[in-house]
């Protein structure tokens, strides 16, 4: 055994990977905190191939440094839009045929590996705040929320690694199921 090297990793370029077919899922980052949380979220879309992500509220931008830091160049790969707040994009997003499914603690929950897939559908996923979880004004609008499980003491996971879960789950069903 013996590691690859990065020519032998057959990684496209930027032009290239803005042309290929997307895996239909978009991220939307409902007032994230951290831009490193960000940056993760745009390398991780690169890695899968996704469609857009949505940057909402307070959600940082490129070219901010701790972006730029985490993403390692995805942010000049991924397609992404602001919008001021996460409810108009969810709109939007509805409105252009998405299904909206949020990650989130909610009564009405589904576990991550128990989620039906409409292998038919665009996904949009909503990833909230890294103290207060998505925005309470989006809640009606949603299709779905989706919690992914957990044993241990804390209450929630990071957003990076929330996102790099929950898109590898949805990237799976959707590729290989």
């Amino acid at each position: 055994m013996r590691k690859l090297k990065l020519q032998e990793l057959n990684r496209v370029d930027n032009e290239t990977f803005k042309k290929q077919p997307k895996t239909p899922l978009v991220l939307v980052l409902d007032n994230i905190r951290s831009g490193l949380n960000v940056g993760s979220a745009f390398r991780t879309s690169d890695a899968f191939g996704l469609e857009k992500i949505y940057l909402c509220g307070i959600t940082a931008t490129p070219p901010h440094k701790e972006i730029l830091k985490t993403a390692i160049g995805a942010s000049e790969s991924v397609a992404w839009e602001y919008s001021e707040t996460t409810l108009e994009t969810v709109l939007k997003l509805k409105k252009a045929g998405f299904l909206v499914v949020a990650i989130e603690q909610v009564d009405q929950r589904t576990w991550l590996q128990d989620f039906p897939m409409d292998f038919g559908k665009k996904y949009a996923l909503v990833f909230g705040n890294e103290v207060d979880g998505v925005s309470e004004e989006i809640l009606p609008h949603l299709d779905a929320c989706i919690e992914i499980p957990q044993m241990g003491t804390k209450h929630s996971l990071n957003i990076s690694v929330c996102v790099g879960i929950v898109v590898w789950d949805f990237f799976k069903k959707i590729k290989y199921e």
